[in-house]
């Protein structure tokens, strides 16, 4: 099915596996690209030389094209920007509007650029700044999101810029693919559907969690890093919520703690990407903290199992999943069924 996107990235299926920490790793981002999807390895969780190693690791599974997300707001954004150039990645995404300056030297290099926005205004700016796609996520999506349904905002986006659109937030099949396509979409991006395969290095208790989930047990909440993040509803989500301020600040340092010595960076450089995830709203400096941290949140349910005591997030997709394919087969399947819809639409006329 070749689209604006498979064209530009070179792969065989509009279909992107969103970079997750902690989860989009290199057996999962390999799996991806051998099934003729792009994978994306998710460096937010990474030290530099981590993401060297996992980009060369990725090289040595697969042949085909694949990417890496970046924290376009994190201080050593420059570095890794240098190593996805020095490594021939082909692709590089970004968690938010990259700066003029970053896209310049990475589209400078040949590599394709494909920023992640959740707004009309930021497609309008990136799109300016010689992004070659972008990937629009709604309000169904997991992680960090807005309050804008999918089905609202992409239509929006694709009337706004002349670059590929992918779609994300809300899909996990081949008729959200088709449903994309038919906004004017160039493919589909999925998070939650990918980290619930049998590729995915996420432990069984997790996955279990995920897949026993509704759809009401997705829920949004602030109280992570104050910005709105869509997740599992779990009893430590229900605690963190009903903590004081006293409790909150607590819990910040001692994650904060915990995230300086896994990464290496310095109590400044935490403060410092804390309050570049601000974007000028009021955050409390607990949550300053959480936000520089979340990443040890997440790792405490994705790497460490712990379902007690991390967070999951989920995009609203997870209450109607209910196994755990291959990823070859996963993407077959979302393949056939996309073909299958097609050729069930009625006639015009």
């Amino acid at each position: 099915m070749p689209t604006a996107l498979t064209r530009l990235v070179g792969v065989r299926h509009p279909v992107v596996q969103t970079g997750m920490g902690w989860v989009a790793g290199p057996r999962l981002v390999s799996a991806v690209a051998a099934a003729g999807a792009l994978g994306i390895l998710g460096s937010a969780t990474m030290t530099p030389d981590g993401l060297r190693a996992a980009v060369r690791e990725v090289k040595a599974r697969t042949r085909e094209p694949f990417g890496v997300n970046l924290r376009a707001d994190a201080g050593d954004a420059a570095e890794r920007v240098g190593i996805i150039v020095d490594e021939g990645v082909r692709v590089a995404s970004f968690a938010l509007a990259p700066s003029h300056e970053l896209v310049a030297r990475l589209k400078d290099a040949g590599v394709v650029v494909i920023p992640s926005v959740g707004a009309r205004r930021h497609a309008e700016k990136v799109a300016a700044w010689g992004a070659d796609a972008v990937i629009v996520q709604g309000a169904e999506g997991g992680g960090h999101t807005g309050d804008v349904a999918t089905n609202v905002l992409l239509p929006q986006v694709v009337d706004a810029v002349d670059i590929p659109v992918v779609a994300a937030g809300g899909f996990h099949d081949g008729r959200g693919l088709v449903a994309a396509l038919a906004y004017g979409a160039a493919g589909i991006a999925m998070g939650t559907r990918f980290l619930l395969t049998a590729d995915s290095t996420v432990p069984a208790p997790v996955k279990a969690a995920y897949l026993g989930a509704s759809v009401r047990d997705v829920t949004v909440t602030s109280k992570v890093d104050g910005l709105p993040h869509r997740m599992l509803r779990t009893p430590f989500v229900t605690e963190l919520e009903r903590s004081g301020a006293a409790a909150v600040l607590l819990r910040a340092v001692r994650h904060a703690a915990s995230f300086r010595r896994l990464s290496g960076l310095g109590w400044a450089d935490l403060v410092r990407d804390g309050l570049a995830v601000r974007h000028g709203k009021a955050l409390g400096w607990a949550q300053v903290l959480l936000a520089a941290n979340t990443p040890m949140l997440l790792k405490a349910a994705m790497v460490d199992g712990r379902t007690d005591l991390g967070v999951m997030a989920a995009g609203q997709v997870a209450g109607v999943i209910d196994d755990l394919p291959p990823v070859a087969t996963l993407v077959e399947r979302i393949m056939a069924q996309a073909q299958a819809t097609l050729r069930g639409l009625p006639e015009p006329g």
